[in-house]
């Protein structure tokens, strides 16, 4: 432990991070970053994009809902963030007669500002590195746990979390605040705000108009309150100005947000067990999507009830696809063998090195190679026989009947009915039976024998899915509210055929998970803290960066043009001309609204025109994102909005692995686009004045 943190101390005071890649920790840009961001064009301090005790950028950034990042665009709680972002809180308020998701919406007053069940945003208060405290620890889980409940008791209102980062080898206790009471305030149609569809997901060149709107509000006294007629717009510490002058080629640019996961520190053993179960997944989804994509095709109703559902699945199939791709053509897992070996060599080359590390490549190898059978059977159930919506219900039930017993011994069922209600709006039974008789078939062509699911009466290597799935749906109550509303008695729920298929689906299940899981693995926990401490070391004329892992990070590079390949040659940004260019009637996915047309064959821009006089609608940075990072603003020198991350590009889909310089690029919605959207478009002048501009 001694032996990292002065790793980690000397980083801190001798090193000089280089620009582009790199997810980095707020509290150490000043020391490993700051010279090379003033070099690279920065105009601002690091203590004005992140300080403890005074204003500053970070308290404008928030993360959104559970996976996304958005930030403050008004001294009154005016929140921007990716569309994506928005999807499926848009969707949960939009009903056939009201289509938010499909139609847009604008509120045109906060009164019209529709509150989102559900939906939080989280403010970073402060990071504190508490490694040595952790580290120093007879019982790390305790020590955490008490860390962060007296931290809870110091800062009322705020939740605190104890985080790893490098592979557990850094420690750092962060102050959250979450504000609950966040309300819709507009969107475009989803033909804009998803403009391209699953085609250009992951492309260049892109023109969707990728971003949505909410305000936060708190009480009278600008604290996290439950929704409230009565509460008032949340006043931020700090909230961004947009700038108008564009984004040139070579110009800063800096994101900041709350990216996701990165496998920056994994070895490839890791890395090509990673790729074999993404296989499964893309297999698996492919399945279920093309079914839900004809029923949703066919059905506007169905449409509206599934796209958040498709949005999901499909989203991680593209990427797993474009990842299995650029792991080939960039030979990734051939190159970190090539660093593997030149670490263990570094290692073996010290005997105290050696004494220190062993060989943690090795153990990590025959880790992966002992849980390789587990995982893929996993990977399996969960993404075939799992995935059929009515063992989700079930579970999803049972579970709310469980707690209400365990809240209060008398509740019955009828109490508990009314509340799963929400569950039932977005459900489609004769969908569902489509996707379970398609999915166990899936998964009867590929699990192995000793994982067939074990169903009585039936012999699953050669019984008919298709009787025996209208058997359950046409005799559960599960399928639908009303049916699930008629039952008198708690002994029906454990008699029902969705208690039995949800039982021979979970068996499997958990007979692997548990192994995997639930089964400690000291040496292969300290193989994976020293695989990274010894990089770290290896390393150490290098300022590093942790994995992501949904903390605040900042990224910062150049506004900048890429050549996928010889002899072509992208543009930095794409222009309202691509619209009119992409559109197909015809085609779901690039239909624009009449009104959108009528705008663009009239070259009205107004204001917000580039001065070469187009419509710019997206560009790209060479910044370094990952999921997470959707709907983060990129950031001028200055640090005004100019964009909002929202895509990374085809051709590196294997950054979450390895950062491709030449290759790597962000894609950003421009925020002249959305500005001229909701003003030409959505008439909604009072956004656009709500809004402070730079020029």
């Amino acid at each position: 432990m001694k032996r990292i943190l002065a790793i980690l101390a000397a980083m801190a005071i001798a090193l000089t991070a280089s620009a582009v890649e790199g997810m980095w920790l707020l509290p150490l840009l000043k020391q490993l970053n700051g010279k090379d961001m003033k070099a690279a064009g920065l105009k601002i301090s690091p203590d004005e994009i992140y300080s403890i005790n005074s204003s500053s950028l970070k308290d404008a950034i928030v993360q959104f809902g559970g996976g996304c990042t958005g930030e403050m665009i008004s001294e009154r709680g005016l929140l921007i963030t990716n569309h994506h972002c928005g999807y499926s809180s848009i969707q949960g308020l939009s009903t056939d007669e009201h289509n938010y998701l499909m139609d847009g919406y604008w509120a045109k007053t906060m009164a019209e500002e529709i509150p989102c069940p559900g939906l939080s945003v989280t403010f970073l208060v402060s990071m504190e590195d508490v490694t040595s405290v952790i580290e120093a620890a007879a019982d790390k889980e305790k020590a955490i746990e008490e860390l962060e409940k007296a931290t809870d008791e110091a800062n009322p209102g705020c939740r605190a979390s104890v985080e790893s980062f490098y592979n557990e080898n850094v420690w750092y206790l962060i102050v959250y605040k979450i504000y609950r009471d966040v309300r819709f305030v507009g969107a475009p149609p989803a033909s804009m705000g998803k403009f391209g569809g699953e085609a250009d997901n992951w492309m260049w060149p892109r023109h969707t108009c990728d971003f949505s709107m909410f305000r936060v509000y708190a009480g009278p006294d600008n604290e996290p309150a439950a929704y409230s007629e009565d509460n008032v717009p949340y006043r931020p510490k700090r909230s961004l100005k947009v700038s108008l002058r564009g984004t040139p080629e070579n110009s800063y640019a800096m994101i900041m947000g709350y990216p996701g996961s990165t496998q920056r520190y994994q070895t490839a053993a890791q890395l090509e067990d990673m790729i074999e179960t993404n296989r499964i997944r893309i297999d698996a989804r492919t399945v279920r999507q093309d079914i839900m994509w004809e029923a949703m095709c066919a059905d506007p109703s169905v449409q509206l009830k599934y796209a958040d559902t498709y949005a999901g699945s499909a989203n991680g199939w593209k990427k797993w696809q474009g990842e299995e791709l650029a792991f080939k053509n960039l030979n990734i897992i051939g190159r970190e063998k090539e660093k593997e070996a030149a670490l263990k060599a570094w290692i073996d080359a010290d005997p105290a090195r050696k004494a220190l590390y062993g060989d943690p490549v090795a153990t990590i190898a025959e880790t992966v190679a002992k849980r390789a059978d587990d995982r893929r059977a996993v990977t399996l159930v969960t993404e075939a026989p799992y995935r059929i919506e009515l063992v989700g219900l079930y579970s999803y039930v049972m579970g709310a009947y469980g707690r209400a017993l365990q809240k209060d011994t008398s509740a019955t069922f009828g109490d508990v009915v009314p509340t799963v209600k929400e569950r039932y709006r977005d459900y489609v039974a004769d969908l569902d039976k489509k996707e379970a008789v398609a999915l166990l078939d899936f998964y009867r062509k590929n699990a192995t024998q000793e994982d067939y699911l074990q169903i009585p009466g039936h012999d699953f290597a050669t019984m008919d899915f298709r009787p025996f799935i209208d058997s359950i749906y046409d005799k559960s109550v599960f399928v639908s509210y009303g049916k699930l509303s008629s039952v008198t008695s708690p002994e029906q729920l454990f008699m029902d055929p969705a208690a039995q298929l949800a039982g021979v689906v979970t068996e499997p299940l958990m007979k692997r998970y548990n192994k995997l899981y639930r089964e400690p693995d000291p040496d292969y926990d300290a193989a994976r803290k020293h695989f990274a401490g010894a990089l770290m070391e290896w390393q150490k004329g290098q300022a590093m960066y942790p994995d992501a892992n949904f903390t605040m990070r900042l990224t910062y590079g150049n506004v900048l043009p890429y050549s996928p390949k010889d002899g072509l040659k992208f543009l930095h940004y794409t222009t309202a001309k691509g619209l009119l260019e992409k559109e197909n009637p015809d085609d779901p996915e690039f239909i624009l609204p009449s009104g959108i047309k009528d705008l663009l064959l009239a070259g009205d821009y107004g204001r917000w025109a580039d001065k070469d006089g187009t419509l710019h609608t997206c560009f790209l940075t060479n910044n370094d994102i990952t999921g997470g990072n959707s709907g983060s603003p990129v950031l001028d020198a200055r640090g005004n909005l100019i964009g909002l991350a929202f895509d990374g590009n085809w051709e590196s889909m294997s950054s979450d692995v390895m950062f491709e310089p030449e290759l790597q690029r962000c894609i950003c919605v421009d925020i002249r686009y959305v500005l001229w959207l909701i003003e030409k478009y959505g008439k909604a002048y009072n956004i656009i004045n709500e809004i402070t501009y730079v020029k």
